[in-house]
């Protein structure tokens, strides 16, 4: 698996944010190096049968535009997900090559990391979460870091059970 550097290139609060934010997304992505797009799509756990790298992978695509698209910019929301399926954006993974939701992943990334350079960090979202409490745009990167290192975890048990490859 790929060695991935953690360590920001400047000490500033908003360098620090960035790069774990882009070492977590890079560590989701390294975890898929090399993974078949049958094994993409198994659901290894029992007791999670939407549990799988394709849809780990979307599911993380999804959540960054929720965070930084609906919730911060305020826009309408265009997720997969619906009232009575949630967690759609996990099942409907499986539809997609893991090559093509990974490049998606890359590319929204990309441009979120332009948002997030746009922005201050003390900026308010434009639509609250809940209580009407509107988190900053620093909570938000750190929401996002916590989020993906969480389901890199996921990433991480789905891998060495498909094919036994561990790594950070």
């Amino acid at each position: 698996m790929t060695r991935i550097d953690d360590t920001p290139p400047a000490w500033d609060e908003r360098t620090q944010l960035t790069t774990f934010l882009d070492y977590a997304r890079d560590t989701a992505r390294a975890k898929c190096d090399g993974v078949s797009a049958e094994n993409a799509n198994k659901a290894l756990l029992s007791g999670s049968p939407l549990m799988t790298m394709s849809g780990v992978i979307n599911h993380l695509r999804w959540v960054e535009y929720h965070w930084f698209q609906v919730v911060f910019l305020g826009e309408e929301d265009q997720g997969p997900w619906t009232d009575e399926d949630p967690d759609r954006e996990m099942r409907i993974a499986v539809d997609f090559p893991l090559t093509q939701l990974l490049d998606e992943y890359v590319e929204q990334s990309a441009r979120h990391r332009e948002l997030v350079a746009g922005n201050g960090l003390d900026t308010r979202a434009k639509r609250a979460i809940r209580d009407g409490l509107h988190v900053d745009l620093r909570w938000i990167l750190l929401h996002l870091t916590e989020e993906t290192a969480r389901h890199n975890g996921h990433l991480d048990i789905l891998r060495e059970m498909l094919d036994g490859t561990t790594g950070d």
